[in-house]
């Protein structure tokens, strides 16, 4: 389909969205890989069978949100701790400086943190490599 089309299905047709949130949700579609805009026309990148969309599907807001691979896995490793995020936050940045003098990515120092307290991270590793790539 055409992005205009897309838009006006979003936004006009099913009423879902503002016409600015179904251009961001298009660039985003396409940014994560699920949408390849070629020729004026979007495809799929993924096999549209594997998804099942129940009857009266509307999306929430929450599409619109970024999933934060690095703040997940905070997350993760604070409640597994059972400490605040901010005092695994700070754990990086020591990690980071002191035993690494600085040249350690964040989302690499979190792996190290994740391993060390054994905090599950293997579901988040493509997402901290696509963000330290969109990052450079």
């Amino acid at each position: 389909m055409r992005k205009n089309e897309l838009v006006y299905y979003y936004a006009l047709d099913r009423k879902w969205m503002s016409t600015d949130q179904a251009n961001s949700l298009l660039r985003r579609a396409e940014e994560e890989g699920l949408l390849k805009l070629e020729n004026g026309f979007y495809s799929v990148l993924f096999d549209p069978a594997t998804v099942t969309i129940p009857i009266g599907f509307r999306p929430s807001s929450a599409i619109f949100e970024r999933n934060d691979p690095a703040q997940e896995l905070i997350g993760r490793i604070a409640h597994k701790r059972g400490v605040p995020e901010t005092e695994i936050v700070a754990e990086m940045n020591k990690l980071i400086k002191e035993q690494f003098d600085g040249n350690l990515l964040p989302p690499a120092a979190l792996v190290i943190l994740a391993k060390k307290y054994g905090a599950p991270f293997e579901d988040q590793l493509d997402s901290l490599r696509q963000s330290v790539r969109k990052g450079r």
